[in-house]
């Protein structure tokens, strides 16, 4: 009763901060699982993917009724991310793990460099910014993250939206929507190697939830976040990055 409830109030925190931040959390719960209740690495991967979903849905339903989500340039991304779950994950098994681990981390870092020096930096937005051409970039990056790396890819999601010249608030709703069609591809494909663990993936994802539903009302009210959330965002980017190769 007592792990269930840890798994209640973990959740909770993880679901503010990954849906503030844009990010799906599949890191975060795949760390969780394995350090503190250590499940096997295959289970803990399953059961992160199928955790992270609900959240990430619930999410952008709030965004999307406080119409926050850029559906156009999320729709672009997706079109070049899913193909790309399915294309990484097929590759995933012929890459050798050392050179996939340092490209993934000199991409965090330099992502995170680009996020933190926009923030402390930043330009005149315009609608150029918002390309198509980045949009499907940063789209099949993250979905070769997923597919290759069983990460969530909500990383270069929002680290793109943010260069793109959205907000904090909108860069967080637009990638929660993304990160459901990636989640559920690399759900589908991930789940197919590990057992889901139902016990700890229950606990972890009714306080996800709880923290989701929360988390965009939280966006919403505090309106300086906006200022302060993309450095925190560039910076841990960056140590992801370096923690990737550590």
């Amino acid at each position: 009763m007592m792990e269930i409830v840890l798994l209640g109030v973990i959740g909770i925190i993880v679901g503010i901060f990954v849906i503030s931040m844009g990010g799906g959390g599949g890191a975060i719960y795949l760390g969780v699982l394995t350090t503190l209740f250590h499940l096997p690495a295959a289970t803990a991967a399953s059961t992160s993917l199928i955790t992270a979903l609900p959240p990430l849905m619930l999410g952008a339903y709030t965004y999307a009724r406080q119409k926050k989500i850029d559906f156009k340039t999320g729709n672009r991304m997706l079109i070049a991310a899913l193909p790309a779950v399915i294309v990484g994950s097929l590759l995933a098994p012929h890459i050798p793990k050392m050179i996939y681990t340092i490209v993934i981390a000199l991409v965090l870092i330099l992502l995170g460099v680009q996020v933190l020096y926009q923030a402390i930096r930043p330009t005149k937005k315009s609608a150029a910014s918002k390309s198509k051409g980045k949009a499907y970039a940063y789209g099949l990056l993250s979905g070769l993250m997923v597919g290759i790396a069983g990460l969530s890819g909500g990383g270069p999601i929002v680290s793109g939206l943010l260069l793109m010249g959205l907000d904090m608030v909108n860069a967080a709703a637009t990638s929660s929507y993304v990160l459901i069609g990636t989640s559920i591809v690399g759900a589908l494909l991930h789940a197919s190697n590990g057992q889901v663990d139902w016990t700890a993936g229950i606990g972890l994802m009714i306080g996800a939830m709880i923290g989701a539903g929360i988390a965009p009302f939280l966006m919403a009210r505090l309106k300086h976040v906006s200022s302060w959330m993309p450095p925190i965002m560039g910076i841990l980017m960056i140590v992801m990055g370096i923690g990737t190769m550590i």
